[in-house]
């Protein structure tokens, strides 16, 4: 912020400030999520995680992805795509607007897979909001969220008034497959390991989980892109804006991680997974509508702050009992 500030003047800087708050509110539900998964992992893959994975998070999540999105969509070679980011931005917004469509069905889908795998999961013994969860759990088994997203695909790629139907489905299938595919490798290579359940995971089964964590951070990320152009057309401001950002959520996921915030707040695991639930169908509904990146925002942080408010009440309830 400081050398923004020196370099690029105070403008520049408050712009900044308002990415950085943006990149926060969008993926405080990621940290969290990213809580569980990095608490399995061995210190090693924990440090891979600060590291690279903030520099992937940075450089390739925030600035490459988006540009090889667009370079893919709109047949353009990288390099003039990202000489359109540098020189000509109002353009290059323009160019990721247009690539919507694949973005949002591919991060839609995946975080449809991440939805359901949480709220159908039969082993999943702490229920929130009963009325919701109640039933979802006694159709649960460990594969009915496969055919129940599969369900959502073919719904939203086939709606009359998609017009974009082959790209929906495809872009779609992606993040679908890819979901499986990533859970289907950390299944493999954690049951090859000989530790107990509880140990943290080493080798390639912590490199895929690793792995996980970034396609999850990219899946976040896209609104968080996107709704930066409507405050500036810099992509450098974008850049470093949204690059603090992450590395804040980042070290959020690490501090969660070792004061075991997710054993103390039993119910802020639901509320991140509804808030993903609530980014997902923002996403896919914007095929049709456009829909304020803010409202996810403002949802995730309703649903975050009641489920932390509903496990101090139920702390409180256990308690009183002993």
């Amino acid at each position: 912020m400081l050398a923004i500030l020196i370099g690029l003047g105070p403008a520049a800087a408050f712009i900044a400030l308002v990415l950085i708050v943006i990149e926060i509110t969008f993926s405080f539900e990621n940290a969290i999520i990213n809580a569980k998964v990095l608490a399995t992992l061995s210190p090693f893959w924990q440090k891979i995680f600060l590291t690279i994975g903030i520099a992937i998070a940075i450089f390739g999540m925030r600035i490459v992805f988006p540009i090889a999105i667009v370079a893919i969509t709109a047949a353009i070679p990288w390099q003039s795509v990202l000489q359109l980011a540098l020189e000509r931005p109002d353009e290059y917004a323009e160019a990721l607007e247009k690539a919507h469509v694949s973005i949002a069905a591919f991060g839609g889908m995946f975080l449809v897979m991440l939805f359901f795998h949480f709220f159908l999961d039969p082993k999943r013994k702490v229920l929130w909001l009963e009325r919701i969860e109640g039933p979802l759990q006694r159709i649960a088994k460990p594969w009915t969220y496969i055919p129940v997203a599969a369900v959502v695909l073919l719904v939203i790629s086939a709606l009359p008034f998609n017009t974009h139907k082959q790209e929906t489905f495809v872009a779609g299938f992606v993040g679908f497959a890819l979901y499986l595919l990533i859970h289907g490798l950390a299944a493999f290579f954690g049951k090859t390991q000989d530790i107990t359940k509880g140990a943290a995971k080493t080798g390639m089964a912590g490199f895929i989980g690793f792995m996980y964590l970034e396609v999850l951070d990219a899946s976040f990320s896209f609104d968080g892109v996107i709704g930066a152009f409507a405050v500036t057309n810099s992509v450098i401001l974008i850049a470093a804006g949204l690059g603090v950002g992450a590395v804040w959520v980042r070290s959020l996921t690490v501090f969660m991680v070792r004061r075991k915030i997710l054993r103390s707040y039993r119910f802020l695991e639901h509320g991140a997974h509804y808030t993903i639930g609530v980014l997902a169908t923002v996403l896919l509904a914007s095929l049709f509508v456009h829909i304020p990146e803010l409202i996810a925002g403002i949802a995730g942080i309703i649903l975050i702050g009641s489920s932390i408010l509903a496990s101090v009440a139920a702390n409180k309830a256990q308690l009183k009992k002993s």
